[in-house]
């Protein structure tokens, strides 16, 4: 047994009073619309299942459905590879007929939204190279026209019996609010939430950029610069990348990044093979190779924020939360080159969460069976590598997240501990796989501050 010396860093937060900074005020503050706004709408999805509708159903569930009482349904043309399938927009005749795929040339990711007030068509939202748009397609076929587009993010929307079209839209500086869409695309401001506050604080500018990978992959990544940005001078910089693997960042607001770069910080959010937004292909490509071409991908995000002349290679610090926190496993279990690192609710050993936590199928259908296949699961584990780790990392989860469980943190914390390595546990009591109890929400952003100011230094 280890001495229980090497337990005394884990930290169990405890719901209490404690004080605000400024910023954390702000981010108390911002109202977002998305939880309460999406029970108006109306999604339908096939499972591979039929039941009988009755008629007040099918208009709750379906309005503006043209007389044929079609469906609009998202579905997968290729089960082989399962969450890595694009879903596709399809329609299906309610008498039992097979699915017609309307988006099939469309080499996106799309959410079906609804049918048109006349029928005639299926709206739907659809994910492009860091920005999520509203298009529209004919029942009849044909190619989508694009109703809103731009450096935005379109959240959800909704259509009225009147024709009315509602939208909510996120901008790099515009927290998600209501606007009103035009038959022309023009948008509307039906909600100003937040404006007053916004008004009175300096956001970081977000920039999007590309750049290649050392194999010559095009990746597209964002970056956020603190406010008051002088481009005579380096930065400390944190790479701080998205969960999934399968989802994007774009242009919507993103709070814990202006909360880095109020802080002093130049954040890269860069979206590495693996990521929707690019197609069947590019998020494929980690396909059995986790850490491996997106490992790549956000290194030379770091590589290529220092050839722009923003980041200080010597003041370097890396992130996430989820696939985020396992490719930041990945990453200092691989490079020396950051000075901290924060892996939020991550993986670390594959073997031991089979039968633990819920993706007993995307195991089997990528991995293969773990005493069949062993040599690759792993491979795939960043435990295995763990003695590689000299980056000061803070592990941090919930108590209750059955998603990626947290015995992977406690596992990867321990081992650091025993080789004498930097390192701290953070365990949020009946916390799942997100933080959401306010007070351990701005106790987990304090934590995230504290870890890089106490190693990174900014100046």
């Amino acid at each position: 047994m280890l001495p229980m010396g090497l337990l005394l860093e884990r930290i169990h937060v405890r719901h209490g009073a404690m004080l605000m900074t400024a910023l954390l005020v702000a981010s108390m503050l911002l109202i977002s619309v998305a939880d309460s706004y999406a029970e108006a709408m109306a999604f339908a999805f096939l499972f591979g299942t039929t039941r009988e509708l009755d008629e007040a159903t099918l208009a709750r569930l379906y309005p503006g459905r043209p007389d044929e009482h079609l469906a609009r349904v998202e579905t997968a043309t290729d089960a082989a590879i399962g969450d890595y399938a694009q879903p596709k927009l399809a329609v299906v005749g309610l008498e039992g007929q097979e699915p017609r795929v309307l988006s099939e040339g469309l080499d996106r990711a799309v959410r079906s939204v609804g049918f048109s007030p006349d029928g005639g068509s299926v709206w739907l939202l659809f994910e492009d190279g860091g920005a999520q748009h509203l298009a529209t397609y004919s029942i009849t076929g044909g190619e989508p026209e694009r109703l809103i587009g731009g450096d935005r993010q379109v959240g959800a929307c909704h259509f009225g019996p009147d024709g009315v079209t509602v939208a909510m839209i996120s901008e790099p500086h515009l927290p998600g609010n209501l606007f009103a869409v035009g038959n022309d695309g023009a948008l509307r401001p039906l909600t100003h939430h937040n404006d007053e506050l916004l008004a009175q604080v300096r956001l970081g500018e977000v920039t999007s950029v590309r750049y290649s990978s050392p194999d010559g992959t095009e990746v597209q990544s964002f970056i956020v610069t603190p406010p008051g940005f002088n481009p005579q001078l380096r930065y400390p910089t944190i790479l701080w990348i998205h969960g999934g693997p399968m989802g994007q960042y774009d242009f919507g607001f993103n709070f814990e990044a202006q909360l880095f770069a109020a802080n002093g910080y130049v954040v890269l959010m860069p979206n590495p093979r693996g990521s929707t937004g690019r197609g069947q292909d590019f998020g494929l490509a980690i396909w059995r190779d986790w850490g491996g071409p997106d490992g790549h991908d956000v290194l030379a995000a770091v590589d290529d924020a220092i050839a722009r002349g923003i980041a200080d290679p010597d003041r370097l610090g890396v992130g996430g939360w989820s696939y985020g926190g396992i490719l930041t496993n990945f990453t200092i279990t691989s490079t020396d080159r950051f000075k901290a690192a924060i892996s939020g609710a991550s993986g670390a050993l594959w073997v031991a969460n089979y039968g633990h936590d819920h993706y007993q199928r995307w195991y089997e259908f990528e991995l293969g069976l773990p005493w069949e296949n062993r040599e690759l699961w792993e491979r795939l584990s960043p435990f295995n590598k763990v003695d590689r780790i000299t980056t000061p990392t803070l592990w941090i989860g919930g108590e209750k997240d059955w998603n990626v469980p947290i015995q992977n943190s406690e596992q990867m914390y321990q081992s650091m501990k025993r080789l004498g390595r930097d390192t701290m546990l953070v365990v949020y009591p009946n916390q799942h796989h997100g933080i959401d109890l306010p007070s351990y929400r701005k106790d987990l952003y304090e934590r995230f501050l504290a870890w890089y100011g106490k190693h990174l230094v900014p100046r």
